[in-house]
């Protein structure tokens, strides 16, 4: 039972982080925070994500891409470019370690105004962070597991964060219903976004870039925005010039 509980929160959290600080945070800037909330969240993220660390830099500069050129020849992460999943990873993951890495020079407009903490990214990045994390989580396995099968999920948790994008720009992009014509192939694959924490309201999110809430139709439900409007009520964050999404006029399909 430790085992299961532990692979769910550490996927529940590490997505989470995913989510709202590199994700609306940090490439978005949907919302504000302070300096200090800032450091502490960029410090959670590396502590939930781990050995899958993703440098708030590299994953901005790729997701402002993706928004230019979604689903295009250019689009760093579309389905439409490639035939199977692991390809479209592999070749995500190069382009996000030339710019995690300062290999490759993004155009200006994808760059600047990204959260920055050059020693964090410098442990999160480094082999020798990733090895211990790694060396970390098996000795939890090796102390809790009862069952042979659970030693299976232990080589997911060390690529969580890859995962969890895998599953985003896959099935968000080639799985679900439409509820706007955004002039790419991105979709809503599930009403209630259980998996990853708002992240499959992609159809949404396209059209609606700078809403905070990917939900928008009554019977969608976005688990990320209802955490952000406690952290907003407590006064971690300000959402007070959030953009709004609102419900489609008509359904495009």
């Amino acid at each position: 039972m430790a085992i299961i509980i532990f692979f769910i929160a550490h996927w529940q959290l590490s997505v989470f982080c995913q989510t709202f600080f590199l994700h609306r945070y940090g490439a978005h800037r949907m919302f504000s925070m302070s300096k200090g909330w800032e450091r502490f969240f960029y410090l959670f993220t590396y502590l939930m994500q781990g050995p899958s660390f993703l440098s708030p830099r590299g994953y901005g500069i790729l997701h402002r891409m993706h928004h230019a050129f979604s689903d295009t020849p250019k689009d760093p992460h579309s389905p439409t470019n490639y035939t199977n999943v692991m390809t479209m990873m592999l070749a995500t993951k190069k382009e996000y370690d030339d710019f995690a890495y300062d290999r490759v020079q993004p155009e200006a407009r994808f760059d600047g105004g990204l959260p920055s903490w050059p020693l964090i990214d410098k442990l999160g990045q480094s082999w020798g962070g990733r090895i211990a994390w790694g060396a970390a989580y098996s000795l939890f396995y090796f102390k809790f597991a009862t069952h042979p099968w659970m030693y299976a999920l232990l080589p997911l948790q060390f690529i969580m964060g890859p995962i969890h994008g895998a599953i985003v720009n896959w099935c968000g992009h080639k799985y679900g219903y439409s509820s706007f014509d955004n002039g790419d192939q991105s979709k809503n694959t599930l009403a209630f976004d259980f998996l990853t924490g708002g992240e499959l309201f992609q159809n949404n999110h396209h059209k609606f870039g700078m809403s905070p809430n990917f939900a928008v139709r009554w019977f969608e439900l976005d688990s990320t925005y209802q955490v952000m409007r406690v952290f907003n009520a407590l006064g971690i964050i300000d959402m007070s010039g959030a953009q709004v999404a609102r419900p489609p006029v008509a359904v495009a399909g």
